[in-house]
């Protein structure tokens, strides 16, 4: 097998787990998973702002993950284990699902938004935008976007540093679409240069911001490996 074909089959597996992931734990804030491969099997790192709920009652759940991953998956030997998220307010899948269980609950979209804008800035972030599809008003579908803070649109910075997540819904008026991007505290910008005085050190990086470097430099590192192998 190509190398090619082995990150496509590879990367749509971990799409397909990270979707019904993401539909069977909304309930406990699921925000995303991280699988790396063993020589011991396969394991499994499960983000979520509530870890109880993904664990269960005495471990339940997770033996029923572990299940579904052995038949469903076909993973070899699935060790899993759960985490939790520092700031379950600065992750975008997290708020994304809070704003899509607001509408299913009939609270109206804009006081939904607005209610997102003021805990993800009141959480310490630099920036964050909301979008909003579907059939909001009218039978006719169109959208809205609410922003605060700073937030850049395009360029490799944006890339790497803003975190966004996008959550589908079906009510009663249609499908609806909640779009979240969040620039997390810690960022930096070309643009947005900083001046410090002699002597003075450089901030320290946002640990979601440190982890998310290092995840891509182990990913960059694998890719590197296969390829030579």
């Amino acid at each position: 097998m190509s190398v090619q074909k082995y990150f496509v089959r590879d990367n749509m597996k971990k799409a397909e787990i990270d979707s019904y992931l993401a539909g069977e734990l909304k309930k406990a804030g699921y925000s995303r998973a991280e699988i790396t491969k063993t020589p011991l099997g396969t394991r499994v790192v499960i983000y979520a702002a509530k870890p109880g709920m993904v664990i269960g009652r005495r471990g339940q759940s997770i033996r029923d993950l572990t299940q579904v991953f052995e038949q469903t998956f076909g993973m070899e030997n699935p060790q899993i284990s759960v985490a939790a998220i520092e700031s379950p307010d600065l992750d975008p899948m997290v708020v994304a699902s809070q704003i899509a269980a607001a509408l299913q609950r009939g609270i109206h979209f804009r006081r939904a938004a607005y209610w997102a804008l003021q805990r993800v800035m009141g959480a310490g972030a630099l920036g964050v935008g909301i979008t909003i599809r579907g059939k909001l008003t009218t039978e006719r579908a169109r959208y809205e976007r609410y922003r605060d803070g700073y937030l850049p649109s395009v360029g490799d910075p944006v890339l790497k540093q803003v975190k966004s997540a996008v959550v589908d819904i079906q009510l009663k008026q249609g499908l609806f679409g909640v779009a979240v991007r969040i620039l997390p505290p810690g960022a930096s910008f070309p643009d947005r240069p900083e001046i410090r005085t002699p002597g003075e050190q450089a901030p320290e990086q946002h640990p979601e911001a440190k982890a998310e470097d290092e995840r891509e430099t182990e990913e960059a590192e694998e890719a590197a490996n296969t390829e030579e192998a």
